[in-house]
C-alpha cells in the first residue's frame, strides 16, 4: 500500500490551503493510499540556524518530522503564496528536514526517492500558482520527483471546499489529477 505524508504550509485556523489538503487526503484515501498528516505549526520549529544545530543537534521535532517523511512513499503539500513564494513556515520545515541528523545518515534521506503532489488555494486569480513553481524547484533540487500537474485553485473560499460538487469542478478534477500522478510516480 502506498503511503503519503500530508502537510500544509499554512498556520492559519480555517486555512484555505489546509481545506484543499483535506480534499487531497480524501482523494488519496479513496485511491487506496494511506495518508498521515503533520501540522507544521504544532512542531514549533525554531528558525533554522546552523549555530543552533552545531551546538544542540537537530531538535526532537525535526527528528520526528524526518522520521515521518522517511516512512512515507511521498508527500502531499499545500503551499500558500506569500509574495509569490512558499511560506516561511514551510521553507523552514523543509530546511530543517534536509539536515543530516548524525554522521552516518545519508544526506537528504527524508527526500531522496520521494514523490510530491503540490497544491495551493487563494482568493486571487492564480490560486497561489507562483509559490508552487518555486516549491517545485526547491523539491526537485533535493531529489524529490514532483507530479507534473500543479493544483492551483483560484477564487477560493471556505464555501468552495464545503460544496459537495467541488471534486467534479475543474479545480477538483485538477486536484484529482495531481493526486493520481503523485501515486502513479511512487516507485513500487
Amino acid at each position: 500500500m502506498k503511503t503519503l505524508l500530508a502537510f500544509s504550509g499554512s498556520s492559519r485556523n480555517g486555512s484555505l490551503n489546509t481545506l484543499l489538503l483535506e480534499q487531497a487526503e480524501a482523494l488519496a484515501g479513496s485511491l487506496g493510499a494511506t495518508v498521515a498528516t503533520v501540522d507544521l505549526r504544532e512542531l514549533n520549529l525554531p528558525l533554522y540556524d546552523g549555530d543552533l544545530e552545531a551546538a544542540n543537534g537537530l531538535p526532537s521535532a525535526v527528528l520526528d518530522l524526518k522520521e515521518a517523511m522517511k516512512e512515507a512513499d511521498g508527500f502531499l503539500i499545500a503551499s500558500p503564496e506569500y509574495n509569490s513564494f512558499p511560506t516561511p513556515l514551510l521553507i523552514n520545515a523543509l530546511d530543517w528536514a534536509s539536515r543530516s541528523g548524525h554522521g552516518d545518515e545519508v544526506p537528504l534521506s527524508a527526500f531522496t526517492g520521494k514523490t510530491a503532489g503540490l497544491m495551493s488555494a487563494s482568493p486571487g486569480a492564480l490560486g497561489g500558482l507562483r509559490s508552487l513553481w518555486a516549491l517545485r524547484t526547491l523539491l526537485q533540487n533535493i531529489g524529490v520527483v514532483v507530479a507534473p500537474t500543479l493544483a492551483a485553485v483560484g477564487g477560493a473560499n471556505a464555501e468552495l471546499f464545503a460544496d459537495e460538487h467541488f471534486l467534479t469542478s475543474s479545480n477538483g478534477r485538477r486536484l484529482q489529477k495531481t493526486v493520481e500522478e503523485t501515486l502513479s510516480l511512487i516507485r513500487p
